[in-house]
């Protein structure tokens, strides 16, 4: 519990800095004049925009636990936004927890099983992420002055690279080799409390029944067109930000930007990523050349687009659904292992 403690508030510490750094950049009444300026109908789209992105997660989401039981997007997507939401007001990515023991619970499904799927859900993301940072190396040429953003880019692809494939190969080693990986994970674990241990083992244990993609052609091949789709329409916002505020850059740079800010949220921070998703944001923008005032608004847009909205729609998901947050948080904490 105290080291759950200590890196909340180190991520709150993080999270007051980088805003600072960026906010001591620009003047309060110039930054309202930048906001003044966004155009509401690209606003509107780019809320629009977003929210079909949490609709694709639905029905990616579908297809990851079609081997359970088709599942109406009716249950998905409000589980979808109410992870979303709570990833923005709790932190260590509680949202993840919430957003399978909600669907769970409504479904009567086994959460291991529900939380395995979702374990699958970002593996997708990581290779969608690959691509689309392989794609921004090999098009995109920035500015000269940005040679360290360049090689922060490939240092992070390179080590995103070794974590999804460790990932990989420990779900693989799971699937296939389970007593051995199971053994061999008890013997990391033993420096650690025994408590600790006998969770993470239980719940490698339950999660290996959920452990299953469907093999058929047609619902891989919707897995692979809704993670497209997921990502243009989370890439789309940006571009559709920048245009509101009457800057026409090339679509790579909203690539670009997003690949930035993809490596920003695995910062620890506050909830909601606040400050290191405005920092990638912002250094994204400078690198076109961007002001600095626009460049913060348009980080603050790009960020309140899917902070508060996202709030709002979860938290009537909640009250449809005859919740509350405090009870979907107990429960989410309960599927953890202790700290």
């Amino acid at each position: 519990m105290k080291r759950s403690r200590l890196m909340v508030w180190l991520g709150c510490g993080v999270s007051l800095l980088f805003l600072v750094l960026i906010l001591r950049k620009v003047d309060g009444r110039q930054l309202l004049d930048a906001l003044g300026r966004l155009h509401p109908g690209y606003l509107l789209a780019a809320l629009v925009s977003t929210f079909a992105s949490f609709g694709l997660r639905a029905v990616r989401w579908r297809y990851l636990l079609i081997h359970e039981r088709p599942i109406s997007l009716g249950s998905l997507y409000p589980a979808v936004i109410i992870g979303y939401m709570a990833n923005n007001l709790f932190p260590a990515r509680l949202g993840e927890f919430i957003r399978a023991w909600v669907l769970a619970e409504r479904e009567r499904l086994q959460t291991a099983a529900v939380f395995a799927s979702l374990v699958i859900d970002r593996l997708f993301d990581g290779l969608s992420v690959m691509v689309m940072l392989a794609a921004v190396l090999l098009v995109l040429e920035l500015p000269p002055g940005m040679e360290q953003t360049t090689a922060l880019l490939h240092a992070g692809g390179v080590s995103m690279l070794l974590f999804y494939a460790l990932a990989l190969g420990f779900l693989v080693a799971l699937k296939w080799r389970p007593v051995k990986t199971l053994s061999l994970l008890a013997r990391l674990l033993k420096p650690f409390p025994a408590a600790l241990s006998e969770k993470v083992i239980s719940l490698c244990g339950s999660f290996l029944q959920g452990l299953k993609v469907s093999g058929h052609a047609g619902h891989l091949l919707v897995l692979a067109a809704s993670s497209l789709g997921i990502w243009l329409t989370a890439t789309l916002p940006i571009h559709l930000v920048l245009v509101g505020f009457g800057i026409h850059l090339p679509p790579i740079a909203s690539f670009f930007i997003m690949v930035l800010l993809v490596f920003a949220v695995m910062v620890p921070a506050a909830p909601g990523y606040i400050g290191t998703y405005h920092l990638a944001c912002y250094t994204g923008l400078v690198a076109f050349a961007v002001q600095p005032t626009e460049a913060v608004a348009i980080s603050l847009v790009i960020h309140g687009i899917g902070f508060f909205p996202v709030i709002l729609a979860g938290l009537y998901h909640l009250w449809t659904s005859g919740l509350s947050l405090s009870h979907v948080r107990r429960q989410a904490e309960a599927e953890q292992p202790p700290s």
